[in-house]
C-alpha cells in the first residue's frame, strides 16, 4: 500500500519534470518578465491563444515554486476526451476543467475558477475563449475574465504574450514542430472600484497588445 502511494505521488512529479523540459526544449523560449517579477503572488496569467501548446508554455516558463500553485483552466471537451489527457490535466497539471457549453454545465465556469482562486492558487486563462486561427492579433475577448475579477478583485491579472506557438502546434496537430518561440510577461492589472465590463475588457486587451509591443526586438 505504501509503495503504491509513493508511485502515485512520484509518477506525476516525473511527468511534470519531463513535460517542463520537453516544452522548453521544443519551443526554445526564454521567459521575459517585462512588467513584473516571478514572485509568489496570487495571479491570473492571461494569454493570447493560438494552439494547444499555449498553456504548457506559460506553465513551463514559471519557476518550480510557482508551477506548483498555478493551475491551467482547460476545456472539458478536449481534456476529458481520453484517459491520457484526463491523467495529465488532473494529476500532473492539476488543471481546472470547465464545461465550455452552458448546456453541459451545472455550474457557471466563472464560479469554478473563482473557487480555485479562493482556495489559494493561481490560474492560467485565455480570454479569447478559443484558439485564434485568423490573421487578427486577437479575437474579441469574452466577458468571463471580468466576472472572475469581480469575484476576486484582490488578484493580479498578468498579461502574457506568446509568438510562434500557432506554428509550433497548429490546430488539429498532435506532434509539435521544433520552432523558436517567445513568451513575455507584462504589467499586472486589477479591477478598479466600480469599473464596468467594457472598461476592464478594454484594459485586458490593451495590456496584451502592450506586452506584445514591449517584447519586440530592439525595444
Amino acid at each position: 500500500m505504501e509503495s503504491t502511494e509513493i508511485c502515485r505521488r512520484l509518477v506525476p512529479e516525473a511527468i511534470s519534470w519531463a513535460l517542463t523540459r520537453f516544452t522548453r526544449l521544443v519551443t526554445g523560449a526564454q521567459a521575459r518578465w517585462i512588467g513584473c517579477a516571478p514572485v509568489p503572488v496570487q495571479r491570473v496569467y492571461f494569454g493570447n491563444h493560438n494552439s494547444h501548446a499555449d498553456f504548457a508554455l506559460i506553465w513551463a516558463s514559471l519557476p518550480a515554486e510557482l508551477r506548483r500553485v498555478t493551475r491551467p483552466v482547460a476545456g472539458a471537451d478536449y481534456w476529458n476526451a481520453s484517459a491520457i489527457r484526463r491523467y495529465i490535466i488532473h494529476e500532473v497539471l492539476h488543471g481546472v476543467v470547465i464545461e465550455r457549453s452552458r448546456e453541459d454545465s451545472a455550474v457557471e465556469p466563472v464560479d469554478v475558477m473563482a473557487e480555485a482562486l479562493k482556495a489559494g492558487g493561481s490560474l492560467i486563462v485565455f480570454p479569447e475563449g478559443t484558439r485564434n486561427t485568423t490573421d487578427e492579433l486577437l479575437l474579441p475577448l469574452k466577458s468571463g475574465i471580468y466576472f472572475l475579477a469581480q469575484q476576486c478583485p484582490q488578484v493580479e491579472f498578468v498579461p502574457v504574450w506568446m509568438d510562434n506557438l500557432g506554428r509550433l502546434l497548429p490546430k488539429g496537430e498532435i506532434v509539435p514542430v521544433p520552432l523558436l518561440c517567445s513568451i513575455s510577461f507584462g504589467t499586472p492589472l486589477q479591477l478598479q472600484p466600480a469599473e464596468d465590463k467594457d472598461s476592464f475588457i478594454g484594459r485586458i486587451r490593451a495590456a496584451l497588445l502592450a506586452t506584445k509591443e514591449s517584447a519586440q526586438p530592439g525595444e
